[in-house]
Formats: structure tokens, sequence, C-alpha cells
């Protein structure tokens, strides 16, 4: 007697209804005004050639230039109009085909079940026309797989949800539970919120960023390339003398002259931190992290809205930070590496932060909930480093010492001996250092500490390891120690790396032996 097959289960009603949108072998076109947004991102990488060609150069060619920076705009838009009438997209079973070229014509197959993120972006503008660009990425790609620039949002939405579930099935995750396909694959607003930030945590975070100095700097130094050389030497001049003009009436009150500057210090770094605050409050605005399923969604921003998504499998590696700010205001952060997320490093990284600020425990129970059956912190303590590794850590402090030393010595005479205050710091450093750090394994994950000044925690699940090396340096052989380090996929540059440094000879080979026979008899993940 045969047992008849049971019926599948019916879609979603998200699933079906993406699916009526987006049909299958239906070659389309991005929306009608997307030539404009591809001329608009051209227009901002060129914005500062054609400022400098406007406004730097003469004023009897002042025609010439407004005609040059014309001609630019007008091949820009050619070619993004070009570009829209050149770009294809469809779907058929369970991959993406996108046509594109504007001379080098290009169909690339992009199978579903290869996506690991999807990203969608709305800036005002977007929001203005109602719609989305979408960036897909795979696994360990230097560059998105495909980037549509635009799509209407209702089909932006559409394909994310067509990916999310036609990539799960294609790769066995979905199973034949009805209930989790339908959990799986909700609609934009569905999911359990494990995280929301309100406007007091973003403006902490504000306050405990370096954001707005990095930008401050980087405007600093992309003005001094801009503008001629003699006229930002003479307009700091001028700044300088009007600076010891106003501090030359206090009449030689040393007192006085002290403490104007150290006022007018403390007033530059309060409105830099105020900018900071500002660019928290555009960037993280709205910030949910959400789980639908087995897969998690950050949605973050104000004037552009950022929505990424990635399932928990895909994350490699993670980073718990904690600067003296953080510590100040009892806050860490929390970031993951994907494999989708080792990408171009002038683009931004779509989902990198669960966590850009939270309570320790706050943080801790985030890392229980994705990282399921880990028990964090670990349970079985930390193991520590060689006795002798604060020498180790001093010995690299010593010598940027002495460079810091000859330089002052060199351009400020006596005054420069003020540099010798950098060796009882760099002392004081080394050994918390080498008293707070340590490793903790177990059957499932590994995990690093380092830092006292700033910390950070550094781990992944044993079975995301790709490649293991014990290093010894002439000094590590000289003090007997060595170091294990471990490499995961998407590790990206801003990422501490995963090692466990100057341990005894002994517990470096013990550890080194035991990740080794773990990782030989684990498939790697990712």
């Amino acid at each position: 007697m045969t047992t008849p097959d049971l019926p599948e289960p019916p879609e979603p009603p998200a699933i079906a209804e993406a699916e009526a949108r987006l049909p299958t072998d239906d070659e389309r076109r991005l929306h009608p005004w997307s030539w404009l947004f591809v001329l608009v991102d051209g227009m901002k990488q060129f914005i500062v050639p054609l400022a400098a060609l406007v406004f730097l150069g003469g004023r009897s060619e002042e025609g010439w230039q407004l005609a040059g920076a014309a001609v630019v705009i007008v091949l820009l838009a050619l070619v993004a109009i070009w570009r829209y009438f050149t770009f294809r997209y469809r779907i058929d079973g369970d991959s993406l085909f996108v046509r594109s070229g504007i001379v080098q014509r290009e169909l690339r197959q992009i199978p579903f079940s290869r996506i690991h993120n999807v990203a969608l972006q709305q800036s005002l503008l977007h929001r203005l026309f109602g719609v989305a660009a979408v960036k897909l990425e795979s696994a360990g790609g230097t560059k998105p797989e495909a980037e549509m620039k635009v799509l209407t949002l209702a089909d932006a939405l559409a394909l994310e949800r067509l990916i999310r579930h036609r990539g799960r099935v294609a790769t066995g995750e979905g199973g034949s539970d009805a209930a989790q396909r339908t959990d799986d694959d909700t609609g934009e607003d569905g999911g359990d919120t494990l995280l929301a930030l309100p406007t007091s945590e973003i403006v902490r975070l504000g306050l405990i960023s370096n954001r707005g100095m990095v930008v401050v700097a980087g405007a600093f130094a992309l003005v001094w390339q801009v503008y001629p050389e003699k006229r930002m030497f003479s307009v700091l001049s001028d700044l300088w003398r009007e600076a010891f003009g106003y501090v030359g009436h206090f009449n030689g009150n040393w007192f006085a002259t002290a403490l104007t500057v150290v006022v007018f210090v403390l007033l530059v770094l309060a409105l830099i931190r105020a900018f900071s605050v500002l660019l928290a409050i555009v960037r993280y605005h709205g910030f949910r992290l959400s789980e639908h399923g087995r897969r998690l969604t950050v949605e973050r921003g104000l004037l552009t809205r950022v929505r990424a998504s990635v399932p928990r499998r895909r994350i490699q590696s993670w980073t718990l930070r904690e600067t003296a700010l953080h510590r100040l205001f009892g806050r860490r952060s929390l970031d993951i590496d994907t494999a989708a997320s080792q990408v171009d490093p002038n683009q931004e990284k779509s989902l990198r932060e669960l966590a850009p600020v939270g309570t320790p425990e706050a943080c801790d129970d985030l890392v229980r909930h994705v990282l399921r059956g880990a028990e964090w912190p670990p349970a079985g303590g930390w193991h520590p480093l060689h006795p002798k590794a604060w020498q180790r850590l001093l010995m690299g402090d010593v010598l940027f010492g002495v460079g810091l030393l000859a330089g002052g010595l060199w351009f400020f005479d006596a005054w420069g001996l003020l540099a010798l205050l950098w060796l009882p710091w760099a002392w004081l450093v080394a050994r918390r250092h080498a008293m707070r750090a340590g490793y903790a394994i177990d059957d499932g994950f590994i995990a690093v500490r380092e830092g006292w000044w700033s910390r950070h925690w550094r781990f992944a699940e044993i079975d995301k390891i790709q490649a293991i090396e014990l290093r010894r340096s002439p000094l590590d052989k000289r003090f007997g120690m060595a170091s294990v380090w471990l490499d995961t996929a998407g590790a990206g540059a801003m990422s501490p790396p995963l090692r466990m440094r100057y341990l005894l000879l002994d517990d470096a080979q013990a550890l080194f032996s035991r990740i080794e026979r773990d990782v030989a008899r684990r498939p790697l993940r990712w």
C-alpha cells in the first residue's frame, strides 16, 4: 500500500504577491527615472573637480569653465540614459539574470542561494519618487553581484522576499514547516524586534564616536588639496595673527593666556562632539534590528533609509568594542563580519553593526540569542598570556617613544624631553593589557579579549574558521612564547584580527593542535 504524497503547503501571501509582481521569464527594465539617479551618483564623484573647475580659475576663463562643466554633465547624462536602455533583469526559477553593459554586453546568472545579503537604500530623492536602490552581495566577492539603480519600492521589496524564500528553499533550509516558512517570509513590517535605539541612545552614540572629528579632518585635507597652497597658508597665517592678537590683549598675563587657550580648545572639541551627535542622528535614526526566522534585518537612517538583511548562519565572526568613552557612558558596541562583507573598501558595508551602542547586558543578551548554544561570557573563564607578555608588548612602545623623543628634541630642543612622559604611560598600558588579555575555547567557539584603555572581544564559531597559523618571531623565541592566528571569511580591514598573542610555547602548540583537529573534522559553514 502506497502512501499518497502530501500536498505542498501553500505559499505565504507575501511570497505569492511577490511572484505575481515579478513573474518568471519576464525580462524587465529598471524604473524609468533610474537614469536620473545614475546621473546624480556620477555627479557626486565629479563634484570636487567640477567645483574646482568653476570656482578656482581666473575671471577671464569663467565662460570656458562653465562650458567645460556643462559638457561633463551632458556626457554623464547620456551615459546614464544609455545604461537605462541597456540594463535588463529577469527571474528564472532559482536564479536572477542580469543583462548589462554599454560597450561590452554581459549576461550574469546569480543563483538566489549564493546571495548572502540584500540591501535596500532610500535617500530623500528615492522617497520622493517612491523607488529604492537594491544591492545584492555574495560571499567573498570584491564587489556586489548586482546593483539596481533603481526599482519601484514595491518591486524592490518583492525581489527581496523572493530571494529570501527561494534561496532558503534551494539550500534546504526551509524544511516543510509551514509556520516557519511563513515567519521567515513575512513582509516589511514582520519579525521580532531584537534592538531599537531611541533618540537618547543615538545621542550617546554621537558623544562616544569620533565620526565628527574624522569628517572634519577629512574636509580639511580635501580643502588643502583643492585650494592653492599659497592661499591656504595665507588663511592660516591670518587666523594665527588674529588669535595671538586677541590673546595679546592680556598684556603678558600667562594665566589668562593659558585659560583662553584651554577654553578655545574645549569649545572646538564641544563643537566637534555636537557635529558627531548630528551625524549619528542622521545615520542611525530609527535604528531597528529585527529577526525574521533565520534572518536578521537592520533598518536605519534619517535622510537616507538603509535596509539590509543577512541569514544568521552567514555571520562569520563577532566583535564587542569598549573604548574609554564607552565605559564613561556604560555602553558597548557589537559588530559582525559576514561572508558577504568583502566588498570594495571604498564602499560601505551593508550590514556590520548589530548594536551600534548598547548596555553590556543588552549586547551579551544579543550574542546569546543569535549565537544559539554558546555561553557568553565564557563559562570556563579566560586563559592568561605568557607571564612576560607585558615586556613583549612594551618593546614596540619603547621604540615609538625613542622616535618621538628624537623628533621632539630636533624640532623643540629641550621641550622635546616631554616625550619621555610617553614611557610611563606605555608601561602602564602594557601591564594592564597583559593582565586583562586572554582567550577562551570550548567545543563550539573560540574567543579572545585584548586591550585595556580601548578594549575589544573577538570570537567566532569553530566551524567558521578557514585558516590557522602558529607564529614565532625572533623576539618571541627569545621570550619562549608563540602566537596563534585564525582567519574567517569576510573579516574587514576595520576588524581586529582573531589572534591569541604571546602565549607560553607549550600552550600555543596545544591550542594550535586542538583547533586544527576540530577544524579538520568539521565542515566549513559560510
